[in-house]
């Protein structure tokens, strides 16, 4: 069954036709053409499509486009600041060595994301606790660790 649906994409309307079938991940890489969240397990289980929909992070390979009708989801591209500068939480993963491979790095930038957006000093344990979801085979968490920390102080203005 086909269902038009409007998303909010990066301060982008959308108006799309989507088959009730298709995940968010699906519509955003294939039909809106964002690649920037990566498809890995497809099941939930690694955390590498997270985007957030309305502020909150969620894996957008285990919810279907017609679930984010009219809500406002952020995806990785959307974090670029003027002339495409990268975002403090990206500058710290790239600063902190939190990037190998790079495949995981959109969803555990969302989620971060996510939580300093509502926690601008968050601990080591808040930390791991909000990327607990996502699945790095590269770089192990120690550095992922200290960048979303390096973020949490560079968007506080202490570094």
């Amino acid at each position: 069954m086909k269902h038009d649906i409007v998303l909010k994409i990066n301060n982008e309307t959308h108006r799309i036709t989507v088959d009730s079938r298709r995940t968010l991940l699906e519509v955003i890489r294939e039909e809106i053409g964002l690649t920037g969240t990566k498809e890995m397990c497809n099941k939930g289980d690694c955390g590498s499509c997270t985007v957030l929909l309305d502020g909150r992070p969620v894996l957008s390979c285990m919810m279907l486009a017609v679930e984010a009708d009219g809500k406002e989801i952020l995806t990785i591209e959307g974090l670029a600041g003027e002339k495409n500068s990268l975002h403090p939480i990206q500058q710290a993963f790239v600063e902190s060595g939190a990037i190998q491979c790079g495949y995981c790095t959109p969803g555990f930038i969302m989620s971060a994301k996510a939580l300093l957006d509502k926690n601008k000093d968050p601990n080591v344990d808040e930390i791991k606790n909000a990327i607990s979801n996502h699945i790095c085979r590269c770089t192990g968490y120690v550095q992922i660790i200290e960048a979303i920390g390096r973020a949490a102080k560079i968007l506080g203005g202490v570094e």
